[in-house]
């Protein structure tokens, strides 16, 4: 009477631990332990079976096939058939996920006969399984529909079947179909449990990355790490996802964290399958990151793995990253061609597009490297080919791969179509992400194709068309969040400055309101000689990374602006709202020459560039425009660090030999980058110039370099903007606001208000975040003198440092305010992070973008006391009505620059816009 209740139980268990492993994982346990007391041996067998899934689903996979072995040797020598049968199905699921998929496929054959009806069915779904992860996806996708086409398949298989079909369908980039599959596999999961379901959640975020709809991704990876860790699953696999959707936003540092983490957490589970792929994703965030060694050695390990587990698909994955990282160290030969060429055609036949594209892409660089057009022309065209119709990433490798198979061919009006429809694709790609930094990240995916067409251009020697090439890509990532200023809710343009005025919005605590006070809270017991919490530095430090990284991670997650991703649509198609999306984010024109050389007003515009490692600008006089070659950007670049450096050490106190050689040193640089950068140009020497930096060069200052009024902006199209924007028929009030541990600039703010008479004055501890931020709001013109800083590393959280803590750069878009002009009196408030793709992140830029027309600010280190006096001049000219780089230049001829600090203040200041 026993044996037949414990069997009961024991299949009930085997059932439960499938849809909750965790739930039941002790039950299944136990029932092990009582079978084994009764010596009831069926009993035991299923039990075995059950307390084994619940360990694989724990990432022990060896103890699941320890106890299979058991359970199959009852099976065999109590004749046992029907219960072998199912054992060994279960087995092939565990040696398939150890790697041992031979082992897996004997076990599978081995069952073959065996089976009921019922339990035939979970084999033809570990045989598909097993077809997948080899990579031959036709077969397995053919057996999987066999199973969905089967009235009798049990809901719990449908769900699994569906899941994985899925997964299938989106790599052969039928992501519609994909998620069609999804719904009907959630439907499934929620009549089986959460295993099922949390694994669906992770398997939309995958469908989601490979339909370029990047953030909706990572929401659902978030959303399945909830799920994951509600039914107790370990989340290895989890994290080579979320690499992967971090890797296509170009989150590298992060996606390599999460890319390590899942190897970590895999190989030390065992399990051999999923760690290899795993380490492929290690191998490729090496390569992109330039760590060419590291790539191509984490890759060679990683297809030696794939090849013990005879997974030919997934060599040819790892084979691709090697020979590009020998490509990229200049040590491709005719051995990676044919490795990369056998690899693509691997690729081809197992039917992944997104990777055969790649692949395909590769081979012809590698032959272009190698001097063979034959070959490089056909793989190329390949790649062209195979991408019509693809997500926009694998497009955007489709029209790499067009542009240069047309160089190759001499026809430079195919490279530039290819070149101008791939950055229109990639306009609509980043018209869909939610912040400012994954637009500016988004905008390296176009480089290359800008470096082609810039190319061809470049040779045909237009200044016009050259000059609105490189605005194609110019801060082209804030585009949207301009239009977006500049537009009220019914679409009409109306002037940011004109914006009605109110106190600033604080932020929600949903969207991170709660985390930014606490992270202002934990800068001031940092900033405290003693911590009133009594926390250390270092867990301060802890706490202060772990709250930017969730006020970051928000901005990813959030709707964007706008529309639906047009990203996940071939051109030709269109989304809904993928035509308001174009229009708010495409790229701002520059104006027709005679329209803006009418906004310049006989200013000269010089607009640098930067092809294969050399300087060029474009010069726009009022009635002529060149080219002019300048040099290696090298040269530039170190010139740059050792004004930077010589600057650093006149703002310290040192002896007067000391400061005398620095100011020399000084001198010197600033005299050879004006000969390199400007000399060339043969500017009057007292013309007002209109400045327009590429990367390498936005840290320079400007203002030191020429002798007559120079005015800086992230494009021309920016520039324009401000130019042209309409006077406030009301303006707003003057905010003079200082901030804490700096004597000159409550001094400074002092001064200031007496010129003005002004409106509004705070100074500590009156000039909280909150307090500036509300005065901000409306602001005609706002004065801030504080402590500044720069985060290379994070530059979202580059911060003004006020009385309670940092005005991030962050915290200034989330609340959306920007005055009509701003002097940001702080050190490096003018400094850019640079972004591939000729992108900047800096206050300045976000400024500009949310409206507003003139900013000064710094791009060094500065006194607080020695600036006192650039101030006032500059504020007195701004009262007879002088733009901010008119009163900048004449304030400067005013200052006494033998004193090394304010030769300091001199050199660092710089305007922004034409306000």
């Amino acid at each position: 009477m026993i044996a037949p209740d414990l069997l009961t139980r024991a299949t009930a268990a085997q059932r439960d631990v499938d849809a909750d492993p965790r739930g039941f994982a002790a039950t299944a346990a136990a029932l092990v332990t009582e079978a084994r007391a009764e010596g009831a041996v069926e009993a035991l067998v299923v039990a075995l079976c059950a307390e084994a899934w619940a360990h694989r689903a724990r990432l022990a996979d060896h103890r699941a096939k320890s106890l299979l072995d058991e359970a199959a040797a009852l099976a065999r020598r109590h004749h046992l058939h029907r219960r072998l049968g199912t054992v060994l199905v279960t087995r092939a699921a565990v040696n398939h996920e150890l790697g041992a998929l031979g082992s897996a496929q004997r076990d599978l054959d081995a069952a073959r006969g065996l089976l009921d009806e019922a339990a035939s069915l979970q084999h033809t779904l570990q045989q598909a399984a097993l077809h997948q992860n080899i990579g031959r996806l036709a077969a397995a996708a053919g057996l999987y529909r066999s199973l969905l086409a089967e009235p009798a398949t049990p809901v719990d298989v449908v769900g699994k079947v569906a899941n994985n079909l899925a997964l299938i369908e989106a790599q052969r980039g039928r992501t519609d179909v994909a998620l069609q599959l999804l719904d009907r596999a959630a439907a499934a999961a929620e009549q089986v449990g959460p295993a099922l379901s949390a694994s669906v959640v992770d398997s939309r975020g995958q469908v989601c990355v490979h339909a370029g709809r990047l953030t909706e991704g990572l929401r659902l990876f978030d959303e399945a790490a909830a799920r994951f860790a509600a039914a107790g699953l370990p989340t290895g696999e989890l994290f080579t996802g979320y690499a992967d959707v971090l890797l296509d936003l170009r989150l590298l540092p992060e996606a390599t964290a999460a890319a390590a983490r899942a190897v970590d957490v895999l190989e030390s589970g065992g399990v051999p399958l999923m760690t290899a792929e795993a380490r492929l994703r290690v191998a490729r965030l090496a390569l992109r990151s330039g760590d060419l060694a590291a790539a191509a050695a984490t890759a060679r390990r990683a297809s030696d793995d794939f090849r013990r587990q005879h997974r030919r698909a997934w060599v040819a994955r790892a084979d691709v990253v090697a020979v590009e990282a020998a490509l990229a160290a200049g040590q491709a030969g005719a051995g990676e061609l044919r490795t990369v060429r056998a690899a693509a055609a691997d690729l081809d036949r197992s039917g992944v597009r997104s990777e055969a594209v790649h692949a395909h892409l590769t081979a012809g660089r590698v032959a272009l490297a190698l001097r063979r057009p034959r070959p490089a022309l056909a793989d190329l065209a390949l790649a062209r080919s195979m991408s019509r119709r693809a997500p926009v990433l694998t497009r955007l490798d489709g029209r790499v791969a067009a542009a240069l198979e047309c160089d190759l061919l001499g026809d430079e009006g195919s490279v530039l179509r290819h070149a101008r429809a791939g950055l229109r694709d990639l306009v609509r790609h980043r018209s869909a992400l939610p912040s400012a930094e994954l637009r500016a990240l988004a905008s390296g995916h176009g480089a290359e194709l800008g470096d082609l067409g810039l190319a061809v251009l470049l040779r045909r020697g237009s200044p016009r068309r050259v000059l609105e090439w490189m605005e194609r890509t110019r801060a082209a990532a804030l585009t949207t969040l301009a239009a977006a200023a500049t537009a009220d809710s019914h679409g009409r343009d109306v002037p940011a400055s004109v914006a009605p005025a109110g106190p600033a919005p604080r932020p929600a605590a949903g969207d991170g309101g709660d985390d930014l006070a606490e992270l202002r809270a934990v800068h001031a017991r940092l900033a405290s000689d003693r911590d009133p919490g009594g926390g250390t530095r270092a867990e301060l430090l802890g706490r202060q990374g772990e709250l930017e990284a969730r006020l970051r991670r928000a901005t990813w997650t959030r709707e964007p602006v706008g529309a639906e991703p047009a990203s996940t649509h071939a051109p030709g198609s269109h989304a809904p709202g993928s035509h308001a999306a174009a229009s708010v984010a495409g790229p701002a024109p520059v104006a027709a020459p005679g329209a803006l050389r009418a906004a310049l007003a006989g200013r000269v515009l010089v607009e640098y560039g930067v092809h294969e490692g050399e300087v060029f600008a474009v010069v726009v006089r009022p009635r002529s425009s060149a080219i002019v070659r300048l040099g290696r950007l090298a040269t530039v670049e170190e010139l740059t660090e050792t004004l930077v450096f010589a600057l650093r050490r006149l703002t310290l106190p040192r002896p007067a030999a000391a400061s005398r050689a620095a100011r020399a040193s000084a001198d010197a640089a600033l005299s050879a980058l004006r000969a390199a950068l400007l000399g060339p140009l043969a500017l009057p020497p007292d013309a007002e110039i209109v400045v327009v930096p590429v990367r390498g060069l936005h840290g320079l200052p400007w203002s030191a370099l020429h002798d007559g009024a120079v005015g800086v902006a992230p494009s021309a199209a920016f520039w324009a903007r401000t130019a042209t924007a309409a006077p406030p028929r009301h303006p707003g009030p003057t905010l003079l606001a200082a901030g804490p541990g700096l004597p000159g600039a409550v001094d400074e703010v002092r001064a200031l208000a007496g010129l003005h008479g002004c409106d509004v004055v705070l100074s500590p501890p009156a000039s909280t975040v909150d307090a500036v931020v509300a005065a901000l709001d409306g602001a005609d013109l706002a004065h801030l003198a504080c402590h500044g800083s720069l985060r290379a590393d994070n530059p979202t959280f580059s911060a003004l440092r006020l009385s309670d803590g940092p005005l991030t750069l962050h915290e200034m878009e989330s609340r959306g305010v920007a005055p009509r002009r701003v002097v940001l009196a702080s050190c490096e408030s003018g400094a850019h992070v640079g972004y591939a793709g000729d992108e900047v992140l800096g206050f300045v830029a976000a400024l500009m973008a949310r409206g507003t027309v003139g900013v000064l600010a710094s791009t060094l280190v500065v006194s607080d006391v020695a600036s006192v006096a650039l101030m006032c001049g500059v504020h007195e000219r701004l009262l007879t009505g002088a733009t901010l780089a008119t009163a900048l230049h004449a304030a400067r001829a005013d200052l006494d620059t033998d004193d090394p600090r304010t030769f300091v203040a001199w050199s660092a200041y710089t305007a922004y816009g034409a306000g």
